[in-house]
């Protein structure tokens, strides 16, 4: 199976389901001016006022053009050609200067053809790439001197656990895949009608800290936060912030976030 096309066919179905979903409600964030980045992302980035950003695997872009409304200089790559469409409409819409490209992660260095300040990506995105070596190889090139490398994702060790409670380990923590999935739906509720077919990828912390480290980045944290976006188990509850376990119960990390520089000469 040729995991590429298989989950770019999958993503281009999802994209006018997602769209149209309010889940994203983009018709709001195009009129309203909000920012759909979580506080913790704003706060550990800091100010990106006249700073060059790149989001790799931006899909259609609502987290990218909302680095531009903090400020930042922005690009985003997806290797879905439906999402940039759609990245690109929004964006006019919204009245922001922003520049999507189509391509695979892999080839952003050569498709971008530039440097940044900041490559921000994750919440979801690194199951879908079968080599974290060459991610990060591929991330470090597009770095400016001094610049960072900034990850927010879902946490590895809650994909072990129980889906009912999250509390009994139920899956092997070092299954690295390909994991095929056949699923009727996608996480925003509307039913595929083609393309359920996607191939998935499973990273452990450690691997991704150890990419990062080998491609001549400077690891400047690693922090783990016990919320997280959806109710991932069914006995998560909704504080506001995110979706964490109940209040006395054992915490488990839901989420990471990494941010690595690049060597300043």
């Amino acid at each position: 199976m040729d995991y590429l096309e298989t989950n770019r066919a999958n993503w281009n179905a999802r994209v006018p389901i997602h769209v149209s979903s309010a889940f994203y409600n983009v018709e709001d964030f195009t009129a309203s001016g909000r920012s759909v980045l979580r506080p913790f992302e704003i706060a550990e980035v800091g100010d990106v006022s006249g700073r060059r950003l790149a989001h790799l695997q931006c899909h259609f872009g609502l987290d990218t053009l909302s680095w531009a409304r903090l400020g930042a200089e922005v690009t985003g790559l997806d290797f879905s050609p439906a999402a940039i469409e759609q990245a690109r409409r929004i964006a006019a819409g919204c009245g922001i200067r922003a520049r999507f490209v189509t391509a695979d992660v892999y080839d952003a260095a050569e498709a971008l053809g530039e440097t940044y300040d900041v490559v921000y990506t994750g919440i979801g995105a690194l199951v879908w790439l079968p080599d974290l070596t060459r991610w990060a190889e591929t991330v470090a090139a597009l770095l400016k001197p001094g610049g960072f490398l900034y990850l927010a994702e879902f946490h590895p060790f809650a994909d072990i656990m129980d889906d009912e409670t999250g509390t009994k380990v139920t899956h092997d923590y070092f299954a690295r895949g390909p994991q095929v999935w056949e699923e009727p739906y996608t996480y925003t509720g509307g039913e595929l009608a083609e393309h359920r077919t996607s191939v998935q990828f499973q990273h452990g912390l450690g691997e991704v800290v150890s990419a990062v480290a080998a491609a001549g980045l400077r690891v400047e944290f690693v922090h783990e936060h016990d919320r997280t976006l959806f109710r991932r188990f069914a006995t998560l509850t909704d504080d506001g912030a995110g979706y964490r376990l109940p209040e006395g119960a054992p915490k488990i990390p839901l989420m990471y976030s990494l941010r690595a520089a690049a060597p300043a000469t």
